[in-house]
C-alpha cells in the first residue's frame, strides 16, 4: 500500500485552479461537468486533489446518520469547513480493501465502504472504491482507478516532476496502524499536527 493522494482544501475551486496554474502546475478539473475538485497529477507517486466541498448531499449525510455512520458525516463536515491548505491524505490499496478492513478490526475500528465514478475532461470513465475508517484521525483508503489518468514521463512547466516527501501528523496511538498498512518512503508519519508537502524540481538538479 502506498500514499495515493493529498487533499488540499480551497475556498473557491476556479480561483484555486488559476492560482496553481500560475505557479506552473498543470491542473485538471476532476469532472467534465460541475466539478467539485481538481487534480494535479504526476507521472509517478501521489497526486494532489484540490477540493472545495465533498460531493455528498445533505440528504446523503442524513441517511448515513440513520445507518449509524455519524463519524463519517463528521469527517465530511470537517472537509467542508476546514481552513485552506493540506488537510487529509488517502492511502492507495494495491489489492483489496478487505485487507484494510481486517487490520482495522484488529484495532476495534469500524469502517464504511462505498464506490464512486466520474467522467473526467478527457471523457474517461474513472471508477474506484473507497473505505473510510470510523476513526476520523486516520486517513481514508482507495483502490486504484480502473484507468490510470496520470501523464507519462511528464514534468510540469515549473520543473516539478513529482512529490518528494509528505509529512503527516497523527496521534501516536494510531501511527502503528499507518506504519503497518503503508510502506511508502514518500510518507513520513510524525507525532505532531499538520501536513506538509515537498517536491522534486528538475530545474534545481
Amino acid at each position: 500500500m502506498k500514499l495515493g493522494h493529498i487533499l488540499y482544501k480551497v475556498k473557491d475551486l476556479d480561483s484555486a485552479v488559476k492560482e496553481f496554474s500560475e505557479k506552473g502546475f498543470d491542473v485538471e478539473y476532476g469532472s467534465k461537468e460541475n466539478p467539485h475538485n481538481a487534480l494535479i497529477y504526476f507521472s509517478s507517486g501521489p497526486y494532489i486533489e484540490l477540493i472545495q466541498r465533498p460531493p455528498v448531499s445533505s440528504f446523503s449525510k442524513f441517511l448515513l446518520k440513520i445507518i449509524g455512520k455519524k463519524k463519517l458525516v463528521e469527517r465530511l463536515n470537517y472537509w467542508e469547513k476546514t481552513d485552506e491548505g493540506y488537510f487529509e491524505i488517502c492511502l492507495e490499496v494495491d489489492s483489496h480493501l478487505s485487507f484494510v478492513n481486517k487490520v482495522l478490526q484488529e484495532y476495534n475500528i469500524d469502517s464504511y465502504k462505498t464506490s464512486s465514478k466520474r467522467i473526467d475532461p478527457a471523457n474517461r470513465v474513472l471508477k474506484w472504491k473507497l473505505l473510510f475508517p470510523l476513526e476520523n484521525k486516520l486517513p481514508f483508503f482507495m483502490s486504484k482507478f480502473n484507468i490510470d489518468p496520470k501523464p507519462k514521463n511528464y514534468i510540469h512547466p515549473n520543473g516539478i516532476s513529482r512529490i518528494d516527501k509528505v509529512k503527516y501528523g497523527i496521534d501516536s496511538r494510531l501511527s502503528p496502524i499507518i506504519n503497518r498498512l503503508c510502506k511508502d518512503e514518500i510518507l513520513c508519519v510524525v507525532n505532531e499536527p499538520g501536513i506538509s508537502c515537498s517536491f522534486i524540481n528538475e530545474n534545481q538538479h
